[in-house]
This record gives C-alpha cells, structure tokens and sequence, in this order.
C-alpha cells in the first residue's frame, strides 16, 4: 500500500450522527425495554477502505484515524487493542479476507465526544464498508447490531442500541426496544415543509469539552439496576418518545420542544450532575430568546452537546448563536442538515481505464 500502487477497490461508506434522543436512557439493558425519538443529522462518520491484493507485505491493513493524524499498522495477530480499540475490534468481528490487504480512512467533522454518537456513526459505516469484502450483504438493522456488539460484547461498554439504528436509518426516528437489545424502528415522514422548518429551527451547541463523566454514569446505572425496569425514572424518559414522534407528524413544534424540556428534567431527575453548569448556562441563554426546547444531548453529564429547538424567527436564532458563542471561548454551533438516509455504501471500481460509481444496496 506504498507508494504508487493503485487500490483494487475504492469503498465508500457514510452514517449520520444522532440529536435530540428523548427517551434516551430506555434503549439499555438495565431498562429491558424503551421508547426513543431521535434524529439523524450531517455532519456525517465517513470511512473509505481502499483496497490491494494482499501478497505477503507487512502492511496489511494499516488504519488512518484523519482526525487525530495516526496512521498505523494494525497487527491482526495481536490479542491486544492499541490505539483505537472500537475501530480494531471492528475489523477484528468483521474479519479480512486472506486474499486482501487495505487501509481504512476514518473521518468525521463531529466533535470527538459531543454525546451525538458519534462512535456509533463511525463503527456502523465501518462495519457496513468492511461487509463489502465478504460474500452477502447485511441489511442497515443487522449492521446496526453488530456495530453495538462491538462495544458490550468485545470491548465490555456500556452501550444501548438507539445511536447505532440510527446511524443505520437516518431520519426521525421512532424506536421501540420490546426485549433488549432488540427493537423495531418506525421512521417519521412528513412534507418537505415540516422537514425543512424542523431542519431551520434545530441548532447544535458543542460545549467545548469531551463527554467525560463515567462516576456519574455508573451510579446512575446501579440505582436503576436495584429499581429494576418499571422505575419512576426510567418511565419519565419513555414518556417523551410518543408526544415528540407525534408532534412531528402534527409539525407542532411546541409540543416537540416541551418534550425535549420534559426529558432535560428527566435526566436532571436521574442525577443532578446530567445537566450541567455549562448545559444550564446554554438553555438559559436558549430561553431568553425564546427557544422553544432544548435537549442535553446523550447521556448527560460535564461536556457533550445540547439540541435546542428555536422560535419562527431566523434572526432571533442567530442572535442567540452569536451569545452563546459569545458567553465561552468553548461553546461552538456545529451546523447540520437532517440527514434522509441513514447507512450509505457505493464502491468506485477502475473498468477499463474509468472509475464507474457502483451503489452497493
């Protein structure tokens, strides 16, 4: 993979990141089962495995991590994972064919810890361009689940399932884990109209900092643990799924942002620290210009990102982006764009002198 050998095969493969999951929390197994609205959005995990006969060279696969500038041989021997354990045990899963070797480029413009799955989009898309190595294909819910086996079965994570159907779907999305981790997803259509506003009215704010806050997470989790399923808590944050879901389809937009409202306090329920300082600082700066709703993306806890729903007026969103930003050096609007597909796979092959883009279904 040196020098100017050309690939065999160009692979291509994007997944959206996932905002607003009200309802976050229900998708894990402590909860058993759940209901989720979330919304896939650009800026897109992108990942590109360039293709080469494998012939014996040392460099059989070699992993460019774009955004941290590693570029690295990843020892298939190895029993160990080094630098990007999610990545590695993906290719370990999805295995390699002994007849090729490729380097694999990881790309994404999100944050690295944003709390909008970021990690999911990235093994989704990678899972769906390695898939294209084998014999058959899995359908977008099959890659989905073995991106999240990934993490709780190989690499020990806490991890639902919600971000990885939705990178695997994209849209709005309704989803209802019956029996965890298995769920069913509804996806949420309406006018170009609803679409559009929704879109114009959503904004994204990164707080600055990587999501970092396990302690809090852990206690959280063993507290629902001891409750078990049918906690207060937990059938807080369910009860935010439907009213969001139908509030798009009625494009009510008030009804979605006090259902965003409603699981912010949710969460805040569940543990104090799940909002915090910097999140408060940024709904309040949200509320005075009359931001409809506003939803601490993920999890919760210190860094991460909040989705917030604005009002009819273009300026007055703007006007509240420009405080925000203003009120930290950390604070940054990341744009973004609904995303109408979720996993995204083409292949671009040289026939006869021309690169020819082939969709891969």
């Amino acid at each position: 993979m040196k020098g100017h050998r050309k690939p065999l095969r160009i692979i291509n493969s994007v997944a959206p990141i996932r905002i607003c999951d009200n309802g976050g929390w229900t998708d894990t197994w402590f909860s058993e089962y759940g209901r989720i609205f979330n919304i896939g959005v650009y800026p897109y995990a992108e990942v590109q495995i360039e293709v080469y006969p494998y012939d014996g060279q040392e460099e059989r696969v070699v992993i460019y991590a774009e955004n941290y500038g590693e570029r690295y041989v990843r020892r298939l021997e190895s029993a160990d994972w080094d630098r990007h354990p999610l990545l590695e045990a993906a290719i370990e899963r999805m295995g390699v064919p002994d007849d090729v070797a490729f380097q694999v480029t990881i790309y994404s413009e999100a944050p690295a810890g944003a709390s909008t799955g970021t990690s999911a989009a990235v093994t989704v898309a990678l899972i769906g361009g390695l898939d294209c190595l084998t014999p058959g294909r899995l359908t977008p819910h099959e890659v989905a689940y073995v991106a999240q086996s990934v993490e709780t079965d190989m690499l020990k994570q806490q991890c639902g399932i919600q971000d990885q159907l939705c990178a695997a779907y994209g849209g709005i999305n309704y989803i209802e884990m019956f029996r965890y981790p298995r769920a069913s997803v509804s996806q949420i259509w309406v006018p170009n109209a609803v679409w559009w506003e929704l879109e114009r009215r959503l904004v994204l704010i990164y707080l600055g900092k990587s999501h970092r806050s396990s302690q809090v997470h852990e206690k959280v989790i063993r507290d629902l643990e001891d409750v078990g399923p049918a906690a207060r808590q937990l059938e807080a944050l369910r009860a935010t799924a439907e009213p969001s879901r139908d509030a798009v389809y009625a494009g009510d937009f008030a009804a979605l942002g006090r259902a965003m409202v409603q699981n912010t306090e949710a969460q805040r329920d569940l543990h104090p620290d799940l909002v915090s300082p910097d999140a408060q600082r940024v709904i309040e700066i949200a509320r005075a210009h009359g931001a409809l709703g506003w939803k601490v993306n993920g999890a919760g806890g210190e860094g991460g990102s909040l989705t917030i729903l604005c009002g009819p007026l273009s300026p007055v969103k703007r006007a509240m982006i420009r405080e925000i930003e203003e009120e930290s050096p950390l604070f940054q609007n990341i744009p973004l764009y609904l995303s109408r597909f979720g996993l995204r796979i083409w292949e671009r092959s040289p026939i006869a002198g021309h690169e020819i883009p082939v969709s891969i279904p």
